[in-house]
């Protein structure tokens, strides 16, 4: 894969980075920088190399209307900060602000556009409308570096249109994302475990199938758990359950057993009436959840035993929680994954999203996982084994 330092000598030349700084916010207010903080290496780099930055990034979906709450105002302040040097935010994407910013960059200064997602052109499906707009960001740059791992699996203008129009290079995220993922999928230490969670089945049935191939134990925990509870014939009560699944879990139950995969399943979870935080709740057994009872995250008994299947591993990929665990009641199965990765002596992979929140919501210190991911959706199609536009574009 081309790397930056295929690039040559940036000193003076105006370098496009395509960022994700797709964060979480209350008002104005960043709730998690954890996607800006991993961006610094990269705009540091090109900055000690006396590049000229103008970065790229999208926020929320304002499906290509200027929307002015997904403004990247809060970024550019927080970057700024973290930086320790000026970010000029540009007023709009490729407009008359845009060029006189980009034009007034000096040396070792940076630009952030403005959102990339209030252009429509930017996720047209029409690839004249995305080349278009590709062709508008090309002329700010003389070379274009691609570090939002959590779009490289989307075809857009900014990720993969302008990686065919100027001389393009991968950042150091998207680098280190690529070579942990691949690690802990192509050629894993094992024994290899997966610990799957999130709410639909549905949402993660290519990884599944082909993870029955590739791992030795798949842990299913969150929402998705009740689908393949029922599955093998019990009731949920009111829990979260796909119906129409049931037969492909009940397919995949079976390729596992033949593949000598072992799939570990909730034996018990805490269970409420109602989906709050300060809903009663008590820990039923999973073969028995009564019928006024959803399930909001695995039990105590569980948690045991997914530690312990962790704590055998050499290898562990985890994507999504195994509760709400926004809700401190129900926040105890995610918890317990988390520090069974922490603490093992295993190449832990946290895939990105809901899990990377979940870890830096929960207080664990992050230097203790081999490798957090910034990109959930992409992390999860490295899983299924699928090939990421953002990525082929920039392989040699």
């Amino acid at each position: 894969m081309k790397t930056i330092d295929t690039l040559g000598d940036l000193r003076g030349k105006r370098v496009l980075v395509r960022s994700d700084f797709n964060v979480p916010l209350d008002g104005d207010r960043i709730t998690d920088d954890g996607r800006i903080r991993a961006a610094l290496p990269t705009l540091k780099r090109l900055l000690d190399a006396g590049a000229k930055v103008v970065v790229m990034a999208h926020l929320g979906r304002p499906k290509g209307e200027v929307k002015p709450e997904f403004s990247l105002a809060p970024v550019a302040k927080r970057l700024e900060e973290l930086l320790g040097a000026p970010v000029k935010l540009a007023k709009d994407v490729v407009g008359d602000d845009a060029k006189a910013t980009v034009e007034s960059l000096q040396e070792g200064e940076v630009a952030l556009l403005e959102n990339i997602r209030f252009d429509p052109r930017e996720t047209s499906k029409d690839e004249a409308q995305r080349e278009e707009l590709a062709k508008a960001l090309a002329k700010f740059a003389d070379a274009y570096v691609s570090d939002g791992f959590g779009v490289v699996h989307r075809k857009q203008a900014s990720v993969y249109d302008i990686a065919k129009l100027l001389p393009s290079a991968a950042g150091l995220l998207v680098l280190k994302e690529i070579e942990s993922l691949r690690k802990a999928t192509d050629n894993p230490e094992r024994p290899y475990a997966v610990v799957l969670g999130g709410s639909k089945v549905s949402d993660k049935l290519g990884v599944i199938a082909n993870l029955l191939t590739k791992a030795d134990m798949l842990l299913i925990g969150g929402g998705m758990a009740y689908t393949f509870l029922k599955a093998q014939g019990y009731e949920v009560g009111k829990s979260l359950l796909e119906e129409d699944q049931v037969p492909t879990v009940q397919r995949y139950l079976e390729e596992a057993k033949a593949n000598g995969v072992e799939i570990v399943l909730p034996v018990d979870v805490v269970a409420a009436e109602a989906f709050a935080a300060d809903a009663k709740f008590e820990v039923v057994d999973a073969d028995a959840i009564p019928a006024d009872l959803m399930g909001l995250d695995i039990g105590p008994k569980s948690q045991e035993i997914f530690a312990e299947k962790i704590a055998s591993a050499k290898t562990v990929a985890w994507n999504g929680p195994m509760g709400v665990f926004e809700f401190e009641a129900f926040a105890g199965g995610t918890k317990a994954v988390a520090k069974a990765m922490s603490e093992g002596d295993c190449f832990s992979v946290v895939g990105g999203g809901d899990s990377a929140a979940a870890v830096r919501l929960l207080g664990f210190d992050e230097s203790t996982f081999s490798h957090i991911s910034t990109g959930g959706g992409a992390s999860l199609e490295l899983l299924e084994g699928k090939e990421l536009p953002g990525i082929a574009v920039l392989e040699d």
